[in-house]
């Protein structure tokens, strides 16, 4: 496997500490911008990030277009992984990881949420005894038979420094032995735990006026005065069982029926393979025969926004898109049978439904009807990488 790196960085001052941010998906594209923000703004001179792409999300709709669209640095290395089997891509990120960390020697490896990419950096730091920092630990849906419960689990209990965003978080680190109270200095047998808030709060702050700006989505799709649905499909749960992805598209076509709205659908490259693949002819004709279902390629991050904050309601496996429901108002049928983010079904704005029809469009039926209430502020104050970046300077 091959390792592309850009040019080596300009030799920084000895007070700076180096660390080596590794992202892979998509998502965590996006939350390393807020701390690469934070950094440029205001800790340029403590802190040096070197930043890893594992190539995770090798898609060019679903990677570079971001790193240019959110003003993230080019990444110093690209592992180049791409797709595979669980167990060929975390080897593969394995190995790449362990030679750049030999080479670059950082302070700390900082990790996100719950990857493939996470639990191979974290395994690949833990191992040689580099601190790790994981943003958004103590998350838990409670089913071991989600990749991500085990990968955030693993990951939380290699960690040094573990930043949450939740009061939840928190919580459920509690049960599993962690203390909250920091008696020495940070390291894997001691590690320090905080509650920082949601990395992914502060980027919508930022990010939402930036939107407005920017984005023409909604005018390209033609939504300025139509009442729409926001629809995202992802996980292996739904797309790869063709009982369920069926039943998901069967209650979509039912909810247009019903409500005359339209339905777009930002559809990863893999989903929509899954769809020619797995889903029957004639059921396939239906869904292309019905024109406000409109499938269209991965969005941006400004233009999910814009989708986000004009969608009427939101129909979403994706664990951050339930969030940014939240943040925005948005009423959100959560296509799973648990939720890491508990905060947003406690709260009335969310609620659980799998993949089954009548359940889906029950749920969309009852959050249609109401007015949703949200408070953002369980989410933080908007200023978590800077909280973040001030304790890996402080206790690292």
């Amino acid at each position: 496997m091959a390792i592309l790196a850009s040019p080596m960085k300009a030799c920084c001052k000895m007070t700076q500490k180096k660390i080596l941010t590794v992202i892979g998906a998509r998502p965590q594209i996006i939350k390393a911008a807020a701390l690469s923000r934070a950094i440029q703004t205001h800790f340029s001179e403590q802190i040096e990030e070197i930043l890893v792409h594992t190539g995770q999300h090798y898609d060019e709709n679903m990677s570079a277009v971001f790193f240019e669209e959110l003003g993230i640095p080019k990444p110093d290395y690209n592992l180049a992984v791409g797709s595979g089997s669980h167990g060929h891509m975390t080897a593969a990120m394995l190995s790449g990881l362990e030679a750049i960390l030999e080479k670059e020697k950082p302070a700390a490896v900082v990790i996100y949420g719950d990857t493939n990419s996470t639990i191979a950096a974290a395994l690949a730091a833990a191992k040689i005894h580099i601190p790790v920092v994981h943003i958004e630990a103590g998350l838990r849906s409670f089913n071991k038979a989600m990749p991500e419960e085990i990968n955030r689990i693993a990951a939380d209990h290699m960690s040094t420094l573990l930043f949450v965003p939740t009061q939840a978080g928190i919580a459920n680190l509690t049960k599993e032995g962690f203390e909250l109270v920091h008696q020495t200095k940070a390291r894997i047998d001691a590690p320090h735990v905080y509650h920082c808030g949601d990395i992914m709060y502060d980027n919508s702050l930022y990010f939402a006026q930036l939107s407005d700006q920017k984005s023409r989505i909604i005018t390209e799709l033609e939504l300025n005065q139509t009442p729409f649905v926001l629809c995202t499909i992802h996980r292996d749960s739904n797309t790869d069982d063709p009982v369920a992805l069926e039943s998901i598209f069967r209650a979509l076509l039912a909810l247009v029926e019903q409500t005359n709205m339209r339905v777009i659908l930002p559809l990863h490259p893999r989903t929509r393979g899954k769809i020619q693949t797995l889903l029957n002819p004639s059921f396939q004709e239906k869904l292309s025969a019905e024109t406000r279902i409109q499938l269209i390629d991965p969005a941006g991050f400004l233009d999910m926004i814009a989708l986000e904050k004009n969608a009427r309601m939101i129909v979403t496996d994706s664990g951050g898109v339930q969030k940014e429901a939240y943040f925005f108002a948005k009423p959100c049928v959560i296509l799973r049978e648990q939720t890491e983010w508990v905060e947003v079904v406690e709260a009335g704005a969310a609620i659980l439904t799998g993949s089954d029809t009548q359940k889906i469009l029950e749920a969309a039926t009852q959050l249609l009807s109401q007015t949703i209430q949200t408070d953002a502020s369980i989410f933080g104050n908007g200023r978590a990488a800077e909280f973040i970046c001030e304790k890996i300077i402080a206790d690292l």
